[in-house]
């Protein structure tokens, strides 16, 4: 072989994902009881119920059935997600709850924002994870990342979660991908809907204070 040559990256592990998830689960469970649906700690039974099987399925070899879960992991996060949003605006005149609740349960909610659709990118690019392990290298896919454009990487890198995570962290920040543009129009529509929420949050959160003063 060729020492110049990289071997293709190993599988990528999948706990970062399994992480991100039970860490959105424990958060919603901290939220205030009005702006949570149903049981505080439905959210994060709903997943781990959900999660065991996906990972079972994982380590079978059963890859349909993993992404399959895996979706429908995320749609019920999104779900919460919006529910919980929708609450707070709908609870924002009323005044239930002290500033500080009000700050604690928008940063949960601004936090679960980025986990939720970094989960997302890391499912729905280049086929999901189980399609883009069995790639040498990442050439094409909804993202393009720097080092896509970088010769003597191209051919041996392939993104993990934690760089959905950056995209997920820099749209929910500066409303944008910043070094990383978004190629397809699905994730382009997830780019917008994840911006519209972290703006919507942080315009909520800036009236409030400004109710305050």
């Amino acid at each position: 072989m060729d020492p110049d040559e990289q071997a293709p990256p190993p599988p990528e592990p999948r706990w970062p994902a399994l992480l991100a998830i039970l860490t959105s689960g424990l958060l919603y469970a901290a939220l205030p009881r009005y702006l949570s649906v149903g049981p505080r700690w439905l959210f994060l039974m709903l997943i781990c119920i959900l999660e065991l099987p996906a990972m079972i399925s994982h380590w079978r070899g059963y890859h349909r059935t993993y992404q399959a879960l895996g979706f429908v992991v995320s749609g019920v996060s999104t779900s919460f997600l919006l529910w919980s949003i929708g609450l707070l605006v709908a609870n924002l005149p009323a005044h239930k709850e002290s500033p500080v609740d009000m700050l604690v349960s928008a940063a949960i909610l601004w936090i679960s924002n980025i986990l939720v659709f970094a989960l997302w990118y890391w499912r729905l690019d280049a086929g999901g994870p189980t399609c883009r392990d069995r790639r040498a290298g990442h050439r094409q896919g909804a993202f393009l990342f720097p080092q896509m454009a970088i010769p003597h990487m191209v051919d041996a890198w392939s993104p993990r979660f934690v760089d959905y995570l950056f995209v997920a962290f820099n749209t929910s920040t500066a409303f944008s991908p910043t070094d990383t543009p978004v190629l397809d129009r699905w994730a382009k529509i997830l780019c917008m809907l994840q911006s519209v929420i972290s703006m919507g949050t942080i315009v909520l959160l800036a009236a409030r204070a400004v109710n305050i003063m």
